[in-house]
């Protein structure tokens, strides 16, 4: 059985994603289109497009052109549009870089490249001006006096000639993005014009974005659901993004506050925050809160609707590889508590049993495929790769556990490389850390199995203590059991003081240790 999506197909290419986003300016010339939060500093559409120019200009009398990088190694700062646009506008490729990276691991992301431009900070400039084909460093902030290197203002006083314009195909690379690597290695996934073009028409489409909303980017850049849901979608349709470099949550209720936000797309850690800390109340111009990136417990989104009454609250689901988005809460309906919403636009799923390769009805639990235009182009470098990740006839595994109901919501069961086998029987680490987080003592929770000679493997829990409360691993053990089947029956508790999660909240299974 195949799903389709309910909403109208968007249209497949035609413009590059900085002609999208050039279209919108256009329009709105005199619209706020960027603002730095820690500063208060805006730059308008019109603005942003003086800038974009400037900035095409100097990295072409820099030798940079069609098919050479723009590597930004920066947070969430408003240059890093204006430089993203300018390189694509050149008919170059953008690779967003986590901060957080060692060498060794930016340099993977990037791959050989004969001329690679970095823009970062003063902390990365020496690291990322060693990184192999880097040609030029800009770095945003402080002056430096590092050799080779010049400054974001150095770049926004050329004065030389601006290039002309060039044509750039639907199927060039756009984005050059690190997958999250949470089970084997990280891949670099190559994200095309027309996949991001797509997405930013799917989510503001679905979505309602237009020039009328404010929204404060959180989610990193470097990561697809800020790249796309923050930061790209909301500048084709003309809206506001605000940047905060640092999550720090009393300055973003400040910032929620100042600017009257009306849309957020954050992962859970942030919702968490927005439906729990005491600064975040009163909140009354957000209209829509997107969470996504990461598994979001149902209990968790009525908690937060009703700290935001007046807002619509939903989840969405997307990889990397499918642009950050496969389904999504609408505005006016977000999304049913316990699913990440129904398919966005122009989008089919099918639903497949992960042994005989059956397609499945709805409620019955297989592995999710999807095709749409927003799929990866493929990994750079790793054919194969690739091939095991979409078929030929362009259905992309997911690798994800799921179903659809009979009402089209779709419902993320866990990983299928996660799933604890006990007994031949299948155990839901999702399941049982969404019961965890239920117990009051416990602030987050994960699970995995461990090795066990009679039963084949044994869940574990690894759980964080809530502020101010001890943890008895007995008691758990006995509250959980009450409310679970014998064989789902943890067989130890483990407290930590933290879990390792990726920066949009994904749960980093590979790096726990079920023997705590």
């Amino acid at each position: 059985m195949v799903w389709w999506s309910a909403h109208a197909p968007v249209e497949i290419g035609g413009v590059p994603l900085h002609g999208l986003v050039a279209r919108a300016a256009a329009a709105y010339p005199e619209r706020t289109a960027l603002v730095d939060g820690a500063s208060g500093a805006a730059v308008t559409y019109a603005g942003l497009t003086a800038r974009i120019d400037t900035i095409a200009g100097w990295l072409a009398g820099s030798g940079f052109g069609r098919g050479d990088t723009v590597a930004l190694w920066l947070p969430n700062v408003p240059p890093f549009a204006a430089f993203a646009l300018a390189a694509m506008s050149l008919g170059g490729t953008v690779a967003p870089l986590n901060p957080a990276l060692t060498f060794e691991e930016a340099a993977a992301q990037l791959g050989p490249s004969a001329n690679t431009v970095v823009v970062t900070t003063p902390a990365l400039a020496r690291t990322a001006a060693g990184l192999r084909g880097v040609t030029r460093c800009v770095v945003v902030g402080e002056a430096t006096a590092l050799p080779g290197t010049v400054t974001l203002a150095d770049v926004l006083a050329w004065a030389g000639p601006r290039p002309g314009p060039v044509e750039v195909a639907d199927d060039a690379v756009a984005a050059l993005f690190g997958s999250s690597g949470t089970t084997g290695l990280p891949k670099a996934v190559e994200l095309t014009h027309a996949n991001l073009v797509a997405v930013c028409r799917q989510l503001t489409g679905s979505i309602g974005i237009d020039d009328a909303d404010v929204t404060l980017a959180v989610a990193p850049f470097f990561h697809i659901l800020g790249f796309t849901a923050e930061l790209m979608a909301p500048l084709s349709a003309g809206a506001t993004v605000v940047t905060q470099h640092r999550f720090e949550p009393m300055a973003f209720a400040d910032l929620l506050r100042g600017h009257r936000v009306t849309y957020l797309a954050v992962p859970p850690p942030v919702a968490a925050v927005l439906a729990r800390h005491p600064a975040c109340t009163g909140l009354d111009t957000i209209r829509l809160v997107a969470v996504g990136g990461a598994a979001f417990a149902a209990g968790r989104q009525r908690e937060l609707a009703a700290r935001l009454p007046g807002a619509v609250v939903g989840q969405g689901y997307g990889l990397t590889e499918t642009s950050g988005a496969i389904s999504i809460p609408t505005r006016k309906e977000g999304s049913a508590p316990g699913t990440v919403g129904r398919l966005i636009a122009g989008t089919e799923l099918r639903v497949v049993d992960p042994t005989t390769g059956a397609d499945l009805a709805a409620d019955t639990d297989g592995e999710l495929w999807v095709r749409g235009p927003q799929v990866m182009a493929g990994y750079r470098g790793n054919p194969e790769a690739t091939a095991a990740m979409v078929d030929p006839d362009g259905w992309l595994r997911t690798g994800d556990l799921g179903h659809v109901t009979p009402d089209g919501d779709i419902v993320i069961v866990d990983r299928l490389k996660d799933l604890i086998k006990v007994n031949a029987m299948q155990v839901s680490p999702a399941e049982l850390e969404a019961l965890l987080v239920t117990h009051p003592a416990i602030a987050d929770a994960a699970v995995v199995g461990r090795d066990d000679e009679r039963t084949g493997q044994r869940p574990v829990a690894v759980v964080v203590a809530r502020s101010g409360a001890r943890v008895d691993p007995d008691e758990v053990i006995a509250w959980a059991g009450a409310r679970i089947a014998p064989y789902k029956r943890l067989a130890g508790v483990h407290v930590v003081d933290a879990l390792p999660r990726t920066p949009s909240g994904k749960l980093l299974r590979r790096l726990l240790d079920a023997g705590g």
